[in-house]
């Protein structure tokens, strides 16, 4: 079933962004319906009552749920439910949901069943990973700040996958981290385009094109990024 192309933006941008600083929202599911690849829920949280939509997962009625890296959208018209969204948060599960608790107070804490979102890495020691040792070899800081002269070229960058998410448009989208660069302005991460599996805290090299400005429906632009990358053995 095709998606929506606003709500794959959506998701996409939610899924692949470096750092966007988005809230997590946890509460207790009201509603819940799954519609075009999609499950929409309904939470009940300390804030009030949160619509909240992720990629089609197992959650019912009277479970507690935790969205996380979400990116919120106001008026958005669901072609599949036939309806809009005054107010709704794309993001990913985090985690399996939790069975509703058997104390009420317990589940409205928002801390009570928080969960990591599993296609991040979790924090551990600082990242220093080696630069790519041939001739086109880029630390990722490198190809931040050479991008006007890398565009559209081929680049080989070696780093550990702190973020993956396969399988999205016939690709697997990773960010890379080498130790270089700053995250003030994120030039610390790189986003990847994989046409090959890997797996998510994996040191690995890869070479691809680099590109600029990549739109995702013109709701977040990633603005360099590494396309139709493969894995250098």
């Amino acid at each position: 079933m095709k998606l929506s192309i606003a709500a794959l933006a959506a998701a996409l941008a939610v899924a692949l962004a470096p750092s966007l600083r988005a809230e997590d929202i946890t509460g207790t599911v009201l509603e819940t319906m799954d519609s075009g690849g999609y499950t929409y829920l309904r939470l009940k949280t300390p804030s009030g009552d949160r619509w909240a939509a992720v990629m089609k997962a197992k959650v019912k009625k009277g479970d507690t749920a935790t969205v996380v890296n979400t990116m919120e959208m106001k008026d958005f018209k669901s072609p599949t439910l036939k309806r809009t969204f005054k107010r709704i948060a794309f993001g990913l599960m985090g985690g399996a949901a939790a069975p509703a608790n058997p104390h009420p107070e317990a589940a409205a804490d928002p801390h009570a069943a928080a969960a990591k979102d599993a296609s991040r890495a979790p924090e551990a020691a600082p990242i220093k990973v080696d630069k790519a040792s041939s001739p086109d070899g880029r630390t990722i800081a490198e190809v931040y700040a050479q991008k006007a002269a890398l565009k559209g070229k081929d680049v080989a960058v070696r780093g550990k996958i702190v973020k993956y998410n396969p399988g999205i448009m016939d690709r697997n989208w990773a960010h890379l981290r080498d130790g270089s660069g700053q995250d003030k302005d994120g030039s610390n991460d790189l986003t990847v385009l994989l046409k090959d599996s890997a797996e998510l805290g994996q040191v690995v090299t890869v070479r691809g094109k680099v590109a600029l400005d990549k739109d995702l429906g013109g709701m977040y632009q990633f603005p360099v990024s590494l396309e139709d990358a493969t894995l250098v053995k």
